[in-house]
C-alpha cells in the first residue's frame, strides 16, 4: 500500500501551472496571427496587397504595380542569398523597416531567398537611379525595399513616402 501526501504549496504550484496552461492555450486560439507573407492583404497605394502568389517576372512587376511603381520588364539582379541566423546591426535595422511594412525576416533566419532587382522607372522627384528590391521565398515576397543606388541615397519600404 502507497500513502502519497500533498502540502499546501505542491497543490498551489500544480495549480499556478494548469491556469497559466489554461491561459496560454486561450491566447492562442484567440489571438490571430498576422503574416503578410503567408497570403493575408496589407493595404498599399491602390488597395489591398498580397504578398503571396508571385511566382513569375509578371506576377513581380505586378507586386510591384500594386504599391504604383513601374520597373523595367526585366530585373537588373536576381540572386540567391542566405538570410543570416544571427543579425547584425545592419540587418537588425533592415529588419525594422520590414516589420514596419507588415514582414519579418527573423522567420527566414538561415533560408536561402532570392533576391530580385528592378529599376524604378517612375520614382516622383528624384533624378538619380531607383531600385526596387524583392526578396522571394516559396513564392511569397518576405522582404523588400525601394533604395537609390547614389552615395547620399535613401531606403524605405515599398510604398512611397
Amino acid at each position: 500500500m502507497f500513502i502519497y501526501s500533498l502540502k499546501a504549496s505542491t497543490i498551489k504550484f500544480f495549480a499556478v501551472i494548469t491556469l497559466s496552461l489554461a491561459l496560454l492555450i486561450t491566447l492562442i486560439a484567440f489571438i490571430p496571427s498576422y503574416d503578410p507573407a503567408a497570403g493575408e492583404d496589407v493595404f498599399g497605394e491602390s488597395g489591398k496587397v498580397n504578398f503571396a502568389k508571385v511566382k513569375t517576372n509578371d506576377d513581380r512587376i505586378a507586386f510591384l504595380a500594386q504599391f504604383g511603381w513601374e520597373v523595367s520588364e526585366t530585373p537588373v539582379e536576381e540572386e540567391k542569398v542566405t538570410v543570416p541566423d544571427q543579425f547584425d546591426k545592419v540587418y537588425m535595422t533592415y529588419n525594422e523597416l520590414q516589420k514596419k511594412q507588415g514582414l519579418d525576416l527573423s522567420k527566414y533566419k538561415g533560408r536561402e531567398v532570392t533576391r530580385y532587382t528592378y529599376a524604378l522607372t517612375n520614382y516622383p522627384g528624384y533624378d538619380g537611379r531607383v531600385f526596387a528590391n524583392l526578396l522571394v521565398s516559396k513564392n511569397k515576397v518576405i522582404g523588400g525595399d525601394i533604395c537609390s543606388a547614389d552615395a547620399d541615397g535613401f531606403i524605405h519600404g515599398f510604398a512611397a513616402p
